[in-house]
């Protein structure tokens, strides 16, 4: 027991003092919020906007609220993060899991002792418990995108080359590339040179973007677009293309909405003049959730539910004509 409360006192102090552990006003609710650490990316701006918008919330509410932000490099080290902010005592947790599978265990933990639990982007591997799941629309990003590029494409080209690239092989890949091919599918001016819906995986990878963007200038003699789905890829495939010397692509498409991105696009830069959203503030719009919950504006019915409820942040197109509405100068993405 005395090692018990030895650990649990280590953690509250770990955690800069943010709650006392066991001296909660009851009045006071407390939301733990779990992230992957980074500086940089879409997973830095994970980051940059839940601090964000701690601070405003502690500002607006001015001690209604305790708030813990806590990052973690690893699904284990994100196990113990959750397990410290359970022993100090949350009654929210906001949780973006660096991995489902090994992350379920310890969110049922936190839900059977009443913790009501927000997760986002990626859900659970387990569904027999009530959570909800805050994420983007993927397949939407997908279909947004292949829409503005099969457009792009028939305006400049007359359809054409298209090489495309994914991130990763998870589901929410395959929901937008899905999404995509099924909207440059439609026009059969436009050939995808790797083949039918076929794509290569970039790894969500600026180095990845630009080294495969390298294979396919040496392959490909003639290419007049490229999706690659994410705005850091975009920056290593941008790369590969200028160092080349070539001069045949007329459009690039990535997507996230990266504000390096949305700067270009704001810039007027001729090769990229779009981008579309899974933006890391939903970060931000979880934790306004769970705030909205514990003041009864939203119900706290999903708790008790026998399987998590979906809600789903839009994607939406930027271009030059509604991307200044979405430009973060300071935001680390």
């Amino acid at each position: 027991m005395k090692k018990f409360l030895l650990v649990c006192l280590m953690a509250a102090f770990a955690m800069g003092g943010v709650f006392a552990a066991g001296q909660q006003d009851s009045d006071v609710q407390t939301i733990g919020i779990s992230i992957p650490s980074a500086d940089h990316g879409w997973t830095g701006g994970i980051v940059w906007w839940a601090n964000k918008r701690v601070k405003e919330l502690e500002e607006q509410y001015d001690g209604q609220f305790k708030f813990s932000v806590v990052t973690a490099d690893s699904p284990s080290t994100q196990i113990q993060a959750v397990e410290n902010l359970m022993a100090i005592g949350i009654d929210y947790l906001v949780i973006l899991p660096h991995e489902s599978a090994p992350l379920t265990p310890i969110v049922k933990e936190a839900h059977a002792a009443g913790v009501k639990c927000i997760v986002v982007d990626r859900g659970m591997s387990e569904t027999d418990f009530g959570y909800v799941n805050l994420a983007g629309n993927n397949p939407q990003m997908g279909t947004l995108s292949g829409q503005w590029l099969a457009k792009e494409m028939m305006a400049k080209s007359n359809g054409g080359n298209v090489i495309s690239m994914g991130g990763l092989p998870v589901p929410i890949d395959k929901e937008r590339m899905d999404g995509f091919f099924a909207e440059i599918d439609k026009e059969s001016s436009i050939t995808n040179l790797l083949g039918g819906d076929s794509y290569e995986f970039a790894n969500w990878s600026t180095q990845k973007g630009l080294e495969l963007m390298e294979t396919f200038l040496s392959q490909y003699p003639k290419i007049d677009a490229v999706f690659c789905q994410d705005d850091d890829v975009l920056r290593g495939v941008l790369q590969a293309y200028k160092e080349s010397g070539r001069s045949d692509i007329h459009t690039f498409l990535g997507g996230a909405g990266s504000k390096v991105v949305m700067k270009m696009i704001m810039d007027g830069d001729p090769l990229v003049r779009a981008t579309v959203t899974y933006h890391p503030m939903m970060i931000a719009d979880a934790i306004d959730y769970a705030v909205a919950v514990a003041l009864g504006e939203k119900s706290d019915s999903f708790h008790e539910a026998s399987s998590p409820i979906s809600v789903v942040i839009p994607s939406v197109l930027l271009t030059a004509d509604n991307v200044a509405d979405f430009y973060e100068a300071d935001s680390v993405y």
